[in-house]
Formats: C-alpha cells, sequence, structure tokens
C-alpha cells in the first residue's frame, strides 16, 4: 500500500478499492478468503484516507459468504462486494444470498467476467451471467468487471440490462473501448479500474484521457460513477461522499 499510494500520487488518483489481498488462489477455502479479506482490513485501516475495501466472496460457500459479508461489510468497514472471482458463475441460484445481503445495505457487486477464445476456466463468469444475475436483482446495481475482455462483445451483451456498468479494467489500452461503451451504454454506466498489480494505473488511465470524448464524460468514468454507486454504503457508514 505505502507503493501504491506513491504511484498514485503521481497521478493523482484519490483512492483506491482495494479487493482479493494479493495471492492468487483459483479456488480458494474459506479460510483462504478470510485471510485475503483480513489483508484488506489491515491496508484499509492503516491507509484509511487512501482507500476503501471490497469482501472477497464467492458463490461456492454462499453460507460461509454471508456470514463474511456480515463481518467485513455489515459490521466493519467494507463498502462493496467483489471482485466476484472464483469457482461457480455468477448466475447460479447460490449467488442470490449474496445478492440479497447486498440489497439489503444497497452495495454495489463486482463481478469479473471474461470472453475467452478457447474457452473460461471452470467456475469463470461472463457478462452473460451477470446479466442473468442482475435481471433477478433488479434493485442491485452490478459492475461488469472487464467487461468480458473482449469488450466490443461484452458492451452488448450488458447494454440492455441497465443496472450494469461496464468496467474498463484489465486490458491494454486500446484505441476505441471507451469510446464505443460511451456510445452504446452512456458515460453514465462506464467505470474507470486500475486493476493494478495485473496492470498499471497509467495504462488504464490512457484509456480514458486518450478517449473522443467529453471532459465531463471523463469525469464520470473517473470518479463520479462509482462515487454515486457507492454514496448510499457510504453515507450509511459515515464516510465523507
Amino acid at each position: 500500500m505505502t507503493a501504491l499510494v506513491r504511484f498514485a500520487d503521481r497521478l493523482g488518483i484519490e483512492r483506491l478499492l482495494l479487493s482479493q489481498g494479493y495471492s492468487a488462489e483459483l479456488h480458494p477455502t474459506p479460510d483462504q478468503f478470510r485471510e485475503e479479506n483480513d489483508r484488506v482490513l489491515r491496508a484499509v485501516r492503516r491507509f484509511p484516507d487512501r482507500s476503501y475495501g471490497s469482501v472477497y466472496l464467492s458463490p461456492a460457500f454462499p453460507e460461509f459468504s454471508v456470514q463474511e459479508f456480515d463481518r467485513c461489510v455489515r459490521d466493519g468497514p467494507m463498502v462493496s462486494i467483489g471482485e466476484v472471482e472464483a469457482d461457480k458463475p455468477c448466475s447460479v441460484p447460490e449467488m442470490d444470498p449474496i445478492v440479497e445481503r447486498a440489497a439489503s445495505m444497497k452495495v454495489p457487486i463486482l463481478q469479473h467476467t471474461w470472453l475467452k477464445i478457447g474457452g473460461n476456466e471452470s467456475g469463470e463468469s461472463t457478462p452473460y451471467d451477470v446479466v442473468a444475475l442482475a435481471k433477478r436483482h433488479p434493485e442491485v446495481q452490478f459492475v461488469c468487471v472487464h467487461t468480458g475482455g473482449d469488450w466490443e462483445r461484452g458492451i452488448r451483451i450488458i447494454r440492455d440490462t441497465k443496472n450494469v456498468s461496464a468496467d474498463i479494467a484489465g486490458s491494454n489500452p486500446t484505441s476505441g473501448f471507451v469510446e464505443m461503451a460511451v456510445r452504446e451504454l452512456g458515460a453514465e454506466r462506464v467505470i474507470y479500474g486500475s486493476d493494478v498489480g495485473g496492470r498499471s494505473f497509467a495504462s488504464q488511465l490512457g484509456k480514458v484521457l486518450g478517449a473522443e470524448i467529453p471532459d465531463s464524460a471523463k469525469e464520470l468514468i473517473l470518479g463520479g460513477n462509482l462515487r454515486r454507486l457507492l454514496a448510499p454504503v457510504l453515507r450509511a457508514k459515515g464516510y465523507r461522499v
């Protein structure tokens, strides 16, 4: 976190939204989920003015996930769910109790998605899975993290599901991604993310700063939209919005 804050300061990044600690287990156990969440809790408590926490959960362990939500969000400092990235696609019924907990505190859900040419990993979600889940829970706001990677398809998949936003993190800074997202979804449904650790702040900022869109749209993408999604839970917890 000391290094990340230093790099963020170079680029004028105000806050980081942290999830998953720093391990890379493909099939984490409940104990490993808890360990990763504890790492995020320590970081948030050490840098309370520069970071928010997002709880790492999985539909593979729905009962544990509900308990972990209560520990980290309801009774702790975290303010969102995800990036959810483990074992089962998010469209499965086991995800519903987790989403119902999110609805109870108006917490957004950040869902990892990919559309891989050679096929996704077992249990890996696609934008289609996010749409299916979001249609079951229209009162909850979802962020389609990475927009499936294949963003031209991902944008089209989520376009008609109004409670799903596109996250632009995690892919190369390709020209046209942000322009298409704004054109098809509206600037209010496009969210900057760094995917830092896997990507750099600068490469992902380049997608927005270099996009041929109005400055007002860039302001929404770089902070306004996420601030709006988090506002209910931030206010409930007494954070500055």
